[in-house]
């Protein structure tokens, strides 16, 4: 089984609370852990590329909101977490090791 934007992106709008890679491979049938990471180190998933998938899942109403959120989660002590890279924290007010999370 391939291994698209399209799934990543569907399993992300399904997953709210754990979305590993682990987590990813243990819901698709014939797609490892391994191949999911492979996928992620070679692409590039911009925003617009994201709203592009979640627009038409969305319903318009009046009463409600779309909120994001991002923000570096801090990694300074754990060197050899595979998806830490220095970033700008607005918390820290400086770069740290960290990873960027949007929720």
């Amino acid at each position: 089984m391939s291994f698209s934007t399209w799934d990543y992106c569907q399993y992300l709008l399904s997953s709210p609370v754990n979305d590993t890679v682990t987590n990813s491979a243990d819901h698709l049938d014939g797609v490892s852990h391994d191949r999911i990471n492979r996928y992620l180190r070679g692409e590039t998933l911009t925003p617009r590329l994201r709203w592009e998938h979640v627009k038409p899942s969305l319903q318009a109403d009046p009463n409600a909101y779309l909120v994001f959120d991002d923000t570096v989660l801090d990694k300074r002590l754990s060197r050899s977490i595979e998806l830490t890279r220095r970033q700008y924290s607005g918390n820290a007010h400086r770069v740290i090791r960290g990873i960027g999370l949007l929720s």
